[in-house]
């Protein structure tokens, strides 16, 4: 039903663009430098690196400035248990939708703010740690970021992946529930064709 949803919001916002609206499709791919917060005591989650790729869409609204993008990314993100050897591992699909303003210099480059919602599908063990850890099988993210476009074709960006709510949790633990949140920062790559 979420993957539905989803779909559905994607293709009415793209349904609502102008005729004249530039459309260019490309390849994404960067970095997650992940912050998992965990609401207990009993364990403390390091920072990891992680990686994301996938196909993405822009689509830019002729002399406003104005564009929006969409991709669908497989997501990888992970922490370590200090004192352990043991690491938390979530693969996913993630699927951000962003609201973009930039700003133009010259036909050569230009600079831009985004964010908005990005919603998350975990693929894979979703079981971890003595099956006692377990993600959700959905969640939900914010992005805030900024971003540079070089040529029309090559974007780098920069933002912060904020979780709402938990994206796993562990009941076992010396009978205390821990909750994760999951939150990033990424730092990607796109090409656009």
């Amino acid at each position: 039903m979420k993957k539905a949803f989803t779909l559905a919001i994607m293709a009415l916002a793209f349904m609502a663009m102008p005729a004249n609206a530039q459309v260019k499709f490309g390849i994404k791919g960067g970095l997650n430098v992940t912050n998992m917060s965990l609401k207990s005591n009993v364990l403390d989650a390091e920072n990891q690196c992680g990686f994301f790729v996938g196909p993405t869409v822009k689509v830019a609204v002729p002399l406003t400035g104005l564009s929006f993008d969409g991709s669908a990314l497989f997501d990888q993100r992970s922490a370590k248990i200090k004192g352990t050897n043991e690491k938390l591992k979530q693969n996913s699909i993630q699927v951000p939708i962003n609201v973009r303003y930039g700003v133009g210099l010259g036909s050569a480059a230009s600079v831009f703010a985004f964010a908005g919602p990005q919603f998350g599908f975990t693929v894979g063990d979703k079981k971890q740690i003595s099956d006692t850890f377990e993600w959700e099988s959905s969640n939900f993210s914010i992005n805030v970021g900024v971003g540079a476009s070089v040529i029309n074709h090559l974007q780098v960006t920069a933002n912060y992946n904020i979780a709402c709510g938990k994206t796993g949790e562990d009941i076992i633990t010396k009978g205390k529930a821990i909750r994760a949140r999951n939150n990033a920062w990424q730092i990607g790559l796109a090409y656009f064709f």
